[in-house]
């Protein structure tokens, strides 16, 4: 019998991990819940499979006849600023947590998720795809190989732009997340393959946004018209980052880079999505290496595994997240974006926003592991997003601009 029992909330963003999760003789999908009907039908309409597997439109009943089902396990893809507080109710309700998307949109979201984990002692997880891709698995084995020797600077660009009409699909309503989300929230594409690679937590960051004179055309529906929003940080391990959140402008492919002291490795861009460069200098260049190698993004998988990473989303990203997900939920192996990473990289993009806010301010990202450091921003729950009424914003989703 599968090890796994899992429940999916949001049947939209979840669909892609549906599918793998059917694919999976550890994980039985026994239920999947989503206020939309209509997209539950469109999920049986798609398969025979998924006929067999509650349906609920309600949380509160699919967290309890789940629990009848055997459900141990919720796969959280739901709107992308109410994670925290659903996570916590699966927490206490005995479920172990995989979260797709950011874990906490307020400072006291970060608090409570953490102290929940502690306290319940159930297993959280991110499902943050980027650093799993190929590409970027591959950058990381570079970096940990020593060849780049002491790490100085890492730079990642996540970018996602689209047409007006791409636009207003994705915002279906006047207080949906994505017309209010200011451009440093979504950080966790940019961020999170550097934390990967480089092992580095983030301890301050220093952030500015620039505004678009295109997307403040539509701010009638899509108020949040800052094109870009560039990160800075310094991290634990005495580095320096700088990482976009998700841009609208700023470029038209996502790429990342590691600088050493030896040597430089970076992917994506014109490189190409399975291939990674190395780069000495002459000066630093050990004997029998080139200046410049292109390297097949080969991370030894195999054959059966690297076919079914390839069909997956995200550059085999989206297939790895869920393996990852099976030896901890079973075997007790820690993910890398456990709770503390997670809210970590949460933290950075709500205080990277406060920092465009005042003009590039240099702010400082408690350490989640400490409760002293917690408890500063414990009472901490400004936020730029609406509740579904339109009330609630302590925040503006973008920069101060005069017509």
């Amino acid at each position: 019998m599968a090890g796994i029992k899992i429940g999916v909330f949001g049947a939209w963003r979840g669909n892609s991990y549906i599918r793998l999760f059917l694919e999976e003789e550890q994980i039985e999908l026994v239920a999947i819940c989503d206020k939309n009907l209509n997209e539950l039908d469109d999920l049986e309409n798609e398969s025979d499979e998924l006929e067999r597997v509650a349906k609920f439109t309600d949380f509160d009943e699919f967290l309890s006849e789940g629990k009848k089902l055997g459900m141990n396990a919720v796969f959280l893809a739901n709107y992308f600023h109410q994670h925290a507080s659903y996570a916590i109710k699966c927490l206490e309700a005995g479920m172990n947590v995989i979260s797709e998307c950011t874990a906490a949109a307020t400072m006291k979201e970060c608090v409570e998720l953490v102290e929940c984990v502690e306290r319940t002692g159930k297993k959280y997880m991110l499902a943050e795809n980027y650093p799993f891709s190929t590409s970027n698995i591959m950058l990381n084995h570079l970096v940990e190989s020593g060849k780049l020797g002491t790490l100085l600077y890492a730079e990642g660009e996540y970018n996602h732009s689209g047409t007006n009409e791409e636009l207003a699909r994705l915002t279906p309503g006047k207080y949906h997340w994505r017309a209010w989300m200011p451009r440093t929230y979504y950080v966790t594409h940019a961020m999170g393959p550097l934390m990967f690679a480089t092992k580095a937590m983030p301890r301050y960051v220093s952030a500015r946004a620039a505004h678009s004179d295109l997307l403040y055309q539509i701010r009638d529906w899509r108020h949040n018209y800052d094109g870009c929003a560039i990160m800075f940080c310094e991290m634990d391990n005495g580095m320096i980052a700088r990482f976009t959140g998700c841009t609208a402008m700023a470029s038209d492919y996502s790429r990342y880079r590691v600088v050493g002291d030896i040597a430089s490795v970076e992917c994506g861009g014109n490189i190409g999505s399975d291939m990674v460069r190395l780069f000495y200098f002459n000066h630093t260049k050990p004997e029998n290496e080139e200046n410049e190698s292109f390297i097949k993004a080969d991370i030894g998988e195999p054959d059966e595994s690297a076919q079914k990473a390839k069909s997956a989303g995200h550059g085999g990203g989206d297939f790895r997240v869920v393996q990852n997900m099976i030896e901890y939920f079973l075997n007790g192996v820690d993910p890398f974006f456990d709770v503390y990473r997670s809210v970590a990289m949460s933290a950075t993009a709500i205080l990277g926003w406060r920092s465009c806010l005042n003009h590039g301010e240099n702010l400082l990202i408690p350490d989640f592991r400490k409760k002293e450091e917690r408890d500063f921003v414990r009472n901490d729950d400004l936020t730029p997003f609406p509740d579904e009424n339109g009330n609630g914003i302590t925040l503006p989703c973008a920069l101060p601009y005069n017509e």
